[in-house]
């Protein structure tokens, strides 16, 4: 079977091609926020510390707010909750660029970024709809699993690229301002076509996804994960601008998630065999083994160009790992409240992306960049040990009906 075969025959079905191309849109920003909020802030206060230290706080946001957020998606519908929820996320990103632009105070930044708190996980809304529009098709729902991976790893690719263009090419505050725009458009044309949306259910269970059995470990496992994300980013952007090329910085974040979208796709044409939490331990350690790689380079070579190659390698270990996890997630969480399940997890890995963020500022700032790269080497070994307690506790679950 040709490799493009499965991903045909999910863009067949009505709609999704309609509501694909409006979370793509509404889910790019989502790699141009931080890398703009870093720019931007640093470029003007001087502080990698302290820019790594206000989108912290705002993912640490975002981690508090997002599954209440879910929960209401999941309760009213996508399109009454979602858009409503944009427009004050929006609100926030252009005050912190009102902030920055007048210079003020540092506390301001802060708050302005933790109002950017209500965005809606864009990419939990679309796996959501592919689980409608799937459902007991466990193998097309692993291809739209893998293909919202790789959307994901796109929007990465393409985002911080665009980011640092947009903060270098015209004004710091450009790449925000753009990010707010795509992000309302987007939502506006994903929460329009209603006709793939979930139904909403009369009475959601009980049961949180928190307390479900098996979730507390693998989110867990998303926390340490979101840390080699976080530290990753900063560090490298902390790197090239040591090094004089501080516009190059999107682009080589943009090959690591263009090996992790290629390996994804390639993932999602194949089933791979076996429980998902068995593979996951797997994922995870071929995560840490790759991403040696880079602090090797960096440490031995101090090379942007050898630097950008190896975290082009290493990111191939990402999308299969995400895609084992939230297939996890998907069979872990009650009916009626996937989007409250994913989100949780989304709010783990956002949750380990302020913490790694946080601490590879401080690295880069009282270290150096070069040793910044230990950081998300730490976070893999972490999250491969937490991995192993998922794969111990490995159980059949029936799902929790009312």
């Amino acid at each position: 079977m040709p490799p493009l075969t499965p991903y045909r025959r999910l863009f067949r079905l009505p709609g999704a091609r309609a509501f694909t191309a409006g979370n793509l849109i509404a889910r790019l920003p989502m790699g141009m926020f931080s890398v703009s909020a870093v720019v931007m802030i640093a470029g003007t206060r001087g502080s990698y510390a302290l820019a790594g230290a206000v989108t912290a706080t705002g993912l640490a946001a975002t981690a508090v707010v997002a599954p209440w957020t879910a929960r209401l998606v999941d309760r009213y519908g996508q399109a009454r909750v979602a858009l409503p929820a944009t427009v004050i996320a929006v609100l926030g990103s252009l005050a912190l660029l009102l902030c920055v632009r007048h210079d003020a105070p540092d506390w301001t930044l802060f708050a302005a970024y933790a109002a950017t708190a209500t965005t809606p996980n864009t990419g939990g809304m679309s796996r959501a709809r592919w689980a409608h529009l799937l459902a007991g098709d466990a193998k097309a729902l692993h291809t739209a699993n893998s293909f919202e991976q790789a959307a994901d790893e796109l929007c990465f690719m393409l985002g911080p690229v665009l980011a640092a263009f947009l903060c270098g090419a015209f004004f710091p505050e450009a790449g925000t301002l753009a990010g707010a725009v795509l992000l309302l458009s987007g939502m506006l044309l994903f929460t329009s076509r209603r006709a793939t949306e979930p139904p909403v259910r009369e009475r959601i269970p009980a049961k949180a996804p928190l307390r479900a059995p098996g979730m507390p470990p693998l989110l867990a496992v998303c926390l340490a994960m979101g840390g080699i994300f976080g530290s990753t980013e900063v560090v490298t952007l902390a790197f090239a601008d040591a090094r004089g090329h501080g516009a190059a910085a999107g682009a080589v974040l943009a090959l690591q998630a263009a090996g992790s979208c290629a390996a994804g796709l390639l993932y999602g044409a194949v089933k791979p065999a076996g429980p998902a939490a068995a593979r996951l331990s797997w994922c995870v350690a071929a995560m840490g083994v790759l991403l040696t790689l880079p602090l090797l380079t960096a440490a031995l070579t101090g090379s942007l160009a050898l630097l950008a190659g190896t975290l082009l390698v290493a990111g191939m270990a990402t999308a299969p790992t995400m895609v084992t996890t939230m297939t996890l997630v998907q069979e872990r969480t009650p009916e009626g409240r996937l989007n409250e399940g994913m989100t949780l997890a989304v709010t783990g890995l956002l949750g380990g992306i302020a913490g790694g963020s946080a601490l590879g500022g401080w690295t880069v700032e009282h270290v150096s960049a070069t040793a910044g790269y230990g950081v998300p080497v730490t976070a893999a070994a972490l999250a491969l040990a937490l991995s192993l307690t998922v794969a111990s506790n490995r159980f059949t679950r029936t799902r929790t009906t009312h």
